[in-house]
């Protein structure tokens, strides 16, 4: 089945191009100039993925992916953006986005970046370095299920976007033992460099936020080293 690309760009002639090239590569593409729909659109094309350029008129890609990311914690969301400073695409990641391809970009890098995405979400049951599936599991007071992207602490249930879970997974792998920062990063988005790194500075910070409402579970920095995710199911009671 074709992979169902929601594609929103205002630049007539790179729309028609990225349009045309992604469609040659056998993608379904739903192209809008704008987003001011984005919600019915979705609900309608159901796509797999969605493409948001950032400089938009009426609503910036920024505001649009955060309103997908709230709707859609599953869909990766990719920003086409001309602006590339660290703080842009800091922002960009905290709007919701899984990726972030700055313009002039070509388009075999877009093609792999959308693949990427499609595979990320093809493996996001599982966890990684194993084979098996779980329903769910006791991580101090909360019930992990990573089919449903859901933390929950009592009655409060946390939706949880693919790559909070993806990390999550990995930290699940290893309770109670060291990750190594490197090896995180690999593992989640098969590159280690500098804005991959920024990156999950952002999504350490989400999973500190979601953990922090409950007992018995606690990421730490280990400085040079990674992170140690402490685990204790002994205290889930009051």
């Amino acid at each position: 089945m074709s992979c169902k690309i929601l594609y929103i760009e205002d630049e007539e002639h790179l729309a028609c191009i990225v349009k045309e090239t992604m469609e040659l590569k056998g993608y379904l593409v739903l192209h809008r100039k704008e987003g001011t729909k984005i919600m019915e659109l979705i609900a309608e094309f159901k796509p797999d993925i969605c493409v948001l350029d950032v400089m938009l008129p009426y609503s910036d890609g920024f505001t649009l992916g955060s309103m997908v990311r709230a709707a859609y914690p599953q869909l990766p969301i990719i920003f086409l953006t001309a602006k590339s400073q660290t703080k842009d695409v800091l922002d960009g990641f905290t709007a919701g986005g899984t990726d972030y391809m700055k313009k002039p970009f070509s388009m075999e890098e877009l093609i792999a970046r959308i693949d990427n995405q499609m595979r990320i979400i093809r493996q996001s049951e599982k966890l990684p370095g194993t084979k098996n599936k779980i329903q769910q599991m006791q991580l101090g007071s909360f019930i992990y299920a990573p089919e449903k992207l859901e933390l929950k602490n009592g009655d409060h249930i946390i939706k949880l976007s693919s790559r909070e879970a993806e990390i999550l997974n990995v930290f699940c792998t290893h309770i109670n033992t060291v990750v190594d920062r490197n090896k995180l990063m690999n593992l989640v988005w098969g590159d280690n460099s500098y804005f991959i790194s920024r990156n999950l500075d952002v999504y350490i910070r989400k999973l500190r936020d979601h953990l922090a409402g409950g007992r018995g579970v606690e990421i730490i920095t280990l400085k040079g080293k990674g992170y140690q995710f402490s685990v204790d199911n002994s205290r889930i009671s009051d």
